[in-house]
């Protein structure tokens, strides 16, 4: 069943799946590709070229698959937007495809992006993503599974945010942040996010280990390339081996630092550990 208003424009040439709504003024164009029991709501945007899984919320306002802002970027490239199941895109949400000849835009599944947030071409998003309102990642940001960032965060073209990450609102990142641990202030992270891994299922003993190797990597004394070479000579479980992974994979961003912790920080971290 399909429920379209009859102010929304919709090319002949897309392909809507079962239980369709479309709402006032909303705009569908050839080629795009919408999945059962999806919502699109009110004055929102389909480009070309947008896969849209089922059960996605498009809310008022959004823009799905607009030319990128490169201006290297002409009408002539085909690029597009892939986009997974059960998200939700709030209002003004804005996402642009691909730079360059075959590329994508990626959103995975689950994921919610709050009022305003914006998908700079090349962009990957994993799953159940959170992104607080106007959060705008420039090109190439790849953002991991269970990351949560903080309203007006920015991040500079071709970062790398780890999964299970938080950031908090109103920062700015142009280096590569490691997965479970929190971003505070400029480029600089305060340890590790315990409360999202324990909600997570993630273990005690699992948790003792991440925070073995992110003490390693800043609080060792101890150079990035030291600190990688001694836990490669040691044995991890898949949590700590995934966070020596993401940081043993050197990008030309580099990686955040690490500001001094305060003496009740410390304390939270020897408790998270002993497992109190």
């Amino acid at each position: 069943m399909l429920s379209i208003h009859p102010s929304a424009i919709i090319s002949p040439k897309a392909h809507l799946g079962a239980n369709i709504e479309v709402g006032p003024y909303a705009m569908i164009g050839e080629g795009v590709v919408l999945g059962d029991n999806c919502t699109v709501q009110a004055h929102a945007i389909l480009t070309s070229r947008v896969t849209i899984g089922e059960r996605n919320l498009i809310g008022y306002g959004v823009v799905i698959g607009s030319a990128p802002q490169d201006l290297s970027h002409t009408d002539e490239i085909s690029s597009e937007v892939v986009i997974g199941a059960g998200n939700t895109f709030r209002e003004y949400v804005t996402i642009h495809r691909g730079a360059k000849e075959g590329t994508v835009t990626r959103v995975g599944d689950e994921n919610l992006l709050m009022g305003g947030v914006h998908l700079g071409h090349n962009v990957n998003v994993g799953n159940r993503v959170v992104m607080a309102n106007n959060c705008l990642l420039a090109g190439y940001v790849d953002v991991g599974d269970d990351a949560f960032l903080g309203g007006g965060t920015l991040f500079h073209q071709h970062v790398r945010v780890g999964h299970m990450c938080m950031v908090r609102g109103g920062t700015a990142w142009s280096k590569d942040i490691p997965p479970y641990t929190i971003g505070v202030i400029i480029n600089k992270l305060c340890g590790l996010n315990v409360l999202g891994m324990r909600r997570k299922g993630v273990s005690r003993e699992a948790r003792a280990e991440v925070m073995k190797v992110y003490k390693l990597l800043y609080h060792s004394g101890l150079n990035v390339h030291q600190a990688i070479n001694h836990a490669d000579s040691l044995k991890w479980g898949p949590e700590a081996t995934s966070f020596m992974k993401f940081v043993s994979h050197r990008t030309k961003m580099g990686l955040c630092g690490a500001r001094r912790k305060s003496s009740k920080e410390s304390h939270q971290s020897e408790s998270d550990e002993s497992g109190e």
